[in-house]
């Protein structure tokens, strides 16, 4: 059977190609799959360990199941349903777009993040970044946030716009908005997405200095 693979950020790099069909045994798990990408593309080896594995957008285990002509994607560490905006972008971001999608007459408490390039990371000058996404996945990510957000907070509204592409310093890479009838729930609703969005959301970011260039999590 045949499915089809999607790299991302430093996978991507390794195997030298953005996606690709590959054929597998029926009945073929994903350790399966890993074993074979691992025997086309040996670059790609050493960075195994360190992937996550989503299949049809869910993230799965080695022992899951691959059905036929499935979309299976390799998830290298990342950088970072309720009412809101959950979008991955191109563009220049403007803090108003996140403020208007959850502001409202039942508002009392609205709390902001705004997320910008430095121009130094550890004494090292930054040139610029570069953010790459999985964007179906990373939006649907975004949004679980979201459901995560009013779940724990019932009636707390979240809003979040990430940006890809090559940024500079100064420039904004994410805006969040949260709000809720009080502040508090605001402020752990805003902290609860920044967080999150660190963990599951599959944004990467490669840093670009005068002496080298690194993908963030990977180390140097």
């Amino acid at each position: 059977m045949s499915v089809t693979v999607l790299y991302f950020a430093a996978a991507r790099e390794r195997a030298g190609v953005s996606r690709e069909s590959l054929d597998v045994p029926d009945g073929a798990r994903v350790s399966d799959v890993l074993a074979l990408l691992a025997a086309r593309h040996p670059a790609l080896t050493p960075l195994l360990p360190h992937l996550r594995v989503a299949v049809q957008q869910q993230f799965v285990g080695a022992d899951a199941p691959v059905p036929p002509d499935a979309e299976l994607a390799l998830i290298p560490p990342v950088a970072g349903g309720s009412p809101g905006l959950f979008s991955v972008v191109d563009r220049p971001l403007v803090l108003s777009e996140v403020v208007d999608a959850v502001a409202g007459e039942s508002v009392g408490g609205l709390v902001t993040f705004s997320g910008a390039v430095r121009n130094q990371t550890k004494g090292r000058r930054v040139l610029r970044l570069e953010y790459e996404a999985y964007a179906p996945m990373a939006e649907a990510k975004l949004a679980e946030i979201g459901q995560e957000v009013a779940h724990q907070w019932p009636g707390t509204r979240l809003a979040i716009v990430h940006r890809v592409g090559t940024l500079v310093p100064g420039e904004l890479a994410v805006v969040i908005a949260a709000a809720s009838a009080h502040r508090k729930e605001a402020f752990r609703g805003c902290e609860h997405a920044i967080e999150r969005l660190k963990q599951d959301v599959p944004i990467w970011k490669k840093e670009f200095f005068e002496d080298g260039e690194v993908w963030v999590g990977l180390g140097p």
